[in-house]
């Protein structure tokens, strides 16, 4: 990410904040309607799923311009999706519905130099995320190299 980019992405992201609710309402409509398989990976109340959204999209947009702060969460977070049961393939539909919801939400504001920042950003930390998740070893793989009795009573 350029500054330019990191730049854009927190300019056009204040013109969401006030609209953060609707836009969290938009982003997951978008991703159910577009992967209706991730909707059992999330509770039925979304109240809180949405809350949580924009704030964790508010702290990486708000701190791009020093990402090498937000790398170890970022990290984090892509580890602990792999117990919610997210793979590698949930990625592409959660960018494709992120960028719906800023084209709407944003409208004329969205220019090819905003979507393309935030194409950027999002490939970034999809890429921080996906690598930290590659790390978790599955439960299951761990119980195979454990001994007899492990896996009987473990």
């Amino acid at each position: 990410m350029t500054p330019e980019q990191v730049k854009l992405v927190q300019e056009s992201f204040k013109k969401v904040e006030p609209i953060a609710d609707k836009a969290a309402d938009l982003f997951y409509g978008r991703l159910f309607e577009i992967a209706p398989q991730v909707r059992p990976l999330f509770p039925s109340d979304m109240s809180q799923q949405k809350m949580k959204l924009m704030s964790m999209i508010g702290t990486a947009v708000n701190n791009l311009h020093q990402v090498e702060k937000i790398i170890p969460a970022v990290q984090d977070l892509g580890r602990k999706h792999v117990a919610y049961g997210v793979t590698g393939e949930h990625y592409k539909p959660v960018g494709e519905a992120l960028i719906w919801t800023l084209e709407k939400g944003l409208g004329d504001a969205f220019t090819p130099e905003v979507k393309t920042a935030w194409v950027t950003t999002y490939q970034t930390l999809e890429k921080v995320m996906t690598d930290a998740a590659g790390e978790v070893v599955p439960a299951a793989a761990l119980k195979e190299k454990k001994g007899f009795f492990a896996r009987m009573f473990g």
